[in-house]
């Protein structure tokens, strides 16, 4: 059939003549208009902050059609509230709604504002911005409705009061005409004149107030232009020749079983007259992204396009991804131009490729056992994730060769941070949009950290792990994504696991946890990666103090214990797993431990950033840093906590740092750093030094360390080792065994 569907898009000021000359009709088997009010608000915030609304579904009507599906006029229309007869002749329709109903009327409602009450209600809402606050991007208090109150009615009387409270009533939009220019003039002269007059008199503030109300009066008023004129709805038209019953079928496919038309069928319909079958690209691209099993994944390779493109990913921008379409953008100086992102079908074409190819590379990184521990689809902790996790890692891969170290290491530690804060729960282009923003920023050397890494800090504290009892959470994935970078080895050869072979098991018993402890048999905490085998030949259902004694028995208890550490099974942890008889008060015992080896885990090896260091690494960098600790304790108390026995230079720049990290972070409680002991939590190793040398504290501390110059040396001797491994340099030979040996020195003599 020719033209069977034809997807287009329609100015705001146009679709609003539409509806007021009654061109949209519904079907009978619709349901009834029935938005509250504070949806229909929602919707014009939405739009006035140019915000994707969804496409419409239309079916270009005949007489036939509309008699034959029982149609009505759309809720308030010239007052014909609830009338199921309604005269096609004298009407003006043109096509029925069968998805959009809801956005249609809302719009009716607030911009043409009929005489009549919602549905359900007493009375009639009216719309209205207030100018002054959505200037100031005071969004969620600048849309309004009032049930029209006796000041309110005054006010829609008279535009005096409108311009002096700075309210807008969105029904100027729709009576059109010369009323909209006529109220922005309106405003912004009563605001000039308001100015003038304070000038006159000789009161600065007031006229600098209303001079600003003036300014933001114009600006208003372009917006409003650029909302009535520019803004598109974007809808997709079926034949009139189209068979009812098909379109019933299609209005069921749609909202009885909830497939909506999603954004990618939008522009892949808008794509087709321009040459490009996106259907048959993303069939081309689907078995390259097939491990991670989700119906969105042809989205999120459109997203990826927009984010590298434009940073942002909600689908009102992946309409700019179209060949050729141009996109307003306001420069920083408030002048605003037209833009085209994508210039042509190769363009597209390209961008496309591109972003597929940065997905599935994304995808094998996650995949990697010692990278991010996905070892199977159902353990990454976020699908949404994956956009914005692909466009940071091309992003790294475009900087320069210098930098591209420390931005994968940003990368990495923003990830574990969005796993295991829940960040991808909810609104998620927007979080994408921002943490990409974000991210890349920080990739600059003097950039601070997103506002997330310090949220991370604090709240990794908090979790109660023992509540995570689904697969397929955030952050029960993320803790076994946690287990299988650790290099959890197998109970019964000591080997790393083939991940194909590798699911979590119970270490007590489910079976057990039925009769004795509920759902929490279920918990994170009492699972672990283990190959199907040891499952079944060691575990096989018995409780830890059964299987266990047999492991420990046939190999050394020294190899049993190294490899239940490796599944953060600690020694504490594996004496309780061992008594016998083991009941649900040794149970809760157990996971209580097991938590705590975890966070302990999630500290040391996230929050510190030791995930990407080797296991000897590791255990050097854990010794530097219990050196330091010790030093800056010796150091409060042996000057008694006095801030001011450090040396000037020091306390300036530690006070500094604190400043910093406060302006950051508005909940950090900065009195903890009014004494010594938390003041120097922000010195580094060098400073330390400094502060036990220098001239005005040696004496403090000679009868500790003897000797300047030995001590000086040994400090040298350690912050080479350390600042080897917290910078990822090379470290030679001698310089590895100089800070291990400055490394014992200090800890002989700190325990003095």
């Amino acid at each position: 059939m020719k033209d069977a569907q034809k997807p287009d898009h329609v100015s705001l000021n146009v679709l609003l003549g539409r509806l007021k000359e009654g061109r949209f009709v519904i079907p009978d088997f619709q349901r009834e208009f029935e938005w509250r009010p504070w949806d229909i608000r929602d919707l014009m915030r939405s739009i006035f902050l140019d915000y994707y609304i969804g496409s419409l579904l239309l079916w270009k009507g005949t007489k036939e059609n509309y008699e034959a599906l029982s149609c009505e006029i759309i809720y308030g229309f010239e007052n014909n509230v609830g009338q199921k007869s309604w005269d096609y002749e004298k009407g003006n329709p043109d096509c029925i709604v069968l998805d959009g109903q809801q956005r249609l009327t809302a719009l009716y409602y607030a911009f043409i504002a009929p005489n009549v009450p919602l549905p359900n209600r007493a009375s009639r809402a009216v719309y209205f911005v207030h100018a002054d606050k959505f200037m100031n991007e005071q969004y969620d208090e600048a849309f309004q409705y009032d049930w029209l109150s006796k000041r309110f009615n005054k006010i829609l009387e008279n535009p005096e009061a409108q311009f002096e409270e700075h309210i807008f009533p969105l029904s100027v939009v729709g009576t059109g005409g010369w009323d909209l220019p006529n109220w922005v003039q309106g405003y912004v002269k009563y605001w000039g004149n308001k100015s003038q007059e304070a000038k006159d008199a000789g009161d600065v503030a007031m006229a600098e107030s209303a001079e600003r109300h003036a300014m933001n009066a114009e600006e208003f008023g372009k917006h409003l232009r650029g909302i009535t004129e520019e803004y598109q709805i974007a809808y997709i038209e079926l034949d009139k020749d189209l068979a009812v019953d098909k379109v019933c079928d299609i209005f069921t496919q749609i909202n009885s079983r909830g497939v909506r038309l999603d954004v990618f069928d939008l522009i892949n319909a808008l794509l087709k007259p321009k040459g490009l079958q996106l259907k048959h690209m993303w069939r081309k691209a689907a078995p390259m992204l097939e491990f991670v099993e989700t119906e969105k994944m042809n989205v999120y390779i459109l997203q990826v396009m927009s984010i590298l493109r434009q940073s942002y990913c909600s689908p009102k921008y992946l309409y700019y991804l179209l060949p050729g379409q141009y996109k307003q953008i306001r420069d920083p100086d408030g002048s605003r131009k037209k833009e085209i992102l994508i210039s042509d079908i190769e363009d597209f074409k390209e961008r496309w490729d591109a972003a597929v190819i940065a997905i599935e590379k994304a995808i094998k990184l996650l995949q990697h056992p010692q990278e991010f521990g996905v070892v199977a689809s159902q353990y990454l902790p976020y699908v949404s994730i994956l956009p914005v996790f692909s466009a940071l890692q091309e992003q790294s891969n475009a900087l320069p060769a210098h930098k591209k170290l420390g931005a994968q290491r940003k990368i990495r530690h923003w990830y574990w941070a969005s796993v295991f804060t829940n960040r991808y729960s909810g609104s998620v282009e927007s979080t994408s949009a921002r943490d990409f923003l974000d991210v890349k920023a920080w990739f600059e050397e003097d950039a601070p950290a997103p506002p997330l890494i310090q949220e991370f800090k604090v709240r990794f504290k908090n979790l109660e792990l023992r509540k995570e009892v689904k697969r397929g959470t955030s952050v029960y994935n993320g803790v076994f994504n946690l287990l299988v970078l650790q290099g959890a080895r197998d109970w019964m050869t000591g080997n790393i696991p083939l991940h194909g072979d590798l699911d979590d098991h119970h270490i007590v018993p489910a079976s057990w946890g039925k009769s004795m402890n509920g759902k929490r048999i279920n918990t994170i905490l009492n699972r672990t990666p283990l190959s199907s085998q040891t499952n079944r030949h060691v575990i096989n259902d018995r409780l830890p103090n059964k299987y266990l004694p047999e492991l420990i028995s046939t190999n050394e208890e020294s190899e049993v214990k190294a490899i239940l550490e490796s599944h953060f099974i600690s020694p504490i942890a594996l004496e309780i797993l061992l008594r016998d008889p083991f009941t649900p008060e040794d149970f809760e015992d157990f996971i209580s431990e097991r938590q705590h080896t975890i966070q302990g885990a999630i500290e040391n090896l996230l929050i510190k950033e030791r995930l990407d260091l080797a296991p000897p690494v590791r255990e050097l960098d854990e010794k530097i840093e219990k050196v330091e600790l010790c030093l800056r304790k010796i150091i409060a108390e042996t000057l008694e906590e006095d801030i001011a026995q450090l040396p000037p230079h020091i306390k300036n720049k530690a006070e500094d740092r604190v400043s910093r990290a406060a302006k950051k972070n508005a909940a950090l409680d900065t009195d903890q750093f009014k004494v010594l002991s938390g003041l120097l939590e922000y010195t580094d190793l060098r400073e330390l030094q400094d502060v036990i040398l220098a001239k005005s504290t040696w004496s403090n501390f000679a009868l500790r360390f003897n000797n300047k110059e030995s001590l000086s040396a040994k400090f040298n001797q350690l912050a080479e080792l350390r600042n080897g491994i917290r910078h990822s340099r090379t470290v030679d030979d001698v310089a590895r065994m100089e800070g291990e040996a400055a490394i014992l020195w200090f800890q002989k003599v700190l325990e003095k």
